[in-house]
């Protein structure tokens, strides 16, 4: 291997290692909301990273403390990452990532599923400790409200039904 392929492989490694680390950050993201786990949420960021959900824009660290309010909340969520499109520049990157969100909520007493579909447009930076959103914002794409339909639980009692926190 000459000089040039070992550049073009170490290159290439990198590339591949900064993804890693990005998609890491966007799954710390979402499984600190879902388990309802601050310190996991805050991985995905910097200190200084500024998010703007529409709902809320501000320092990530208020922002963490927001969402884990709205979905303490829910009695479930999960979110779920679709196509993710990065582009590297240096120790920088800019990131598209689709999602799309299920939370079982209660509203005047009755279940209800809310479903919120869109994209993140976030902004990365490895600052030495690693790649994390430096900056996000949410796009909502479309969002629905459905009466819970899940006699199918109830008539499965051997299920393991989820829990929040970190064993649920």
């Amino acid at each position: 291997m000459n000089d040039s392929e070992l550049q073009q492989l170490r290159a290439e490694v990198a590339d591949l290692a900064a993804r890693r680390d990005i998609h890491q950050a966007l799954n710390n993201y979402m499984r600190g909301q879902d388990r309802l786990l601050p310190p996991t949420q805050r991985l995905a960021f910097h200190p200084d990273a500024w998010v703007d959900c529409g709902l809320f824009a501000g320092p990530a660290a208020e922002f963490i403390d927001f969402a884990q309010g709205f979905l303490a909340a829910c009695d479930a969520s999960q979110h779920l990452i679709g196509q993710v499109s990065i582009t590297l520049d240096g120790r920088k990157a800019k990131g598209e990532v689709y999602f799309i969100a299920h939370h079982r909520i209660t509203e005047n007493g009755e279940k209800k599923d809310l479903f919120v579909a869109g994209r993140y447009h976030d902004e990365y930076e490895d600052r030495g400790q690693g790649w994390k959103i430096a900056r996000r914002k949410e796009i909502v794409d479309w969002a629905r409200t459905d009466a819970a339909a899940d006699a199918f639980l109830k008539d499965q009692p051997a299920l393991h039904l989820a829990a929040r926190g970190e064993l649920g």
